[in-house]
């Protein structure tokens, strides 16, 4: 018996088979391209340490 591996999409959370998707973790193009846009326009952000004031100003 074949085991088959299901995921949820991040985006959308529909059920999506991980085998011969090609557009895991996603379930389809577009929900993976809606997660690209998302981090496009930095609605995500790793976490990390601030950088000290001196720093910034320095940069400009």
């Amino acid at each position: 018996m074949v085991k088959v591996t299901s995921i949820k999409c991040p985006n959308c959370r529909k059920e999506t088979p991980w085998e011969g998707n090609p557009n895991r973790p996603f379930c389809s193009e577009r929900c993976k391209m809606i997660d690209l846009g998302a981090w496009a326009n930095e609605e995500y952000r790793v976490a990390g340490d601030k950088k000290p004031a001196d720093e910034e100003e320095e940069k400009e």
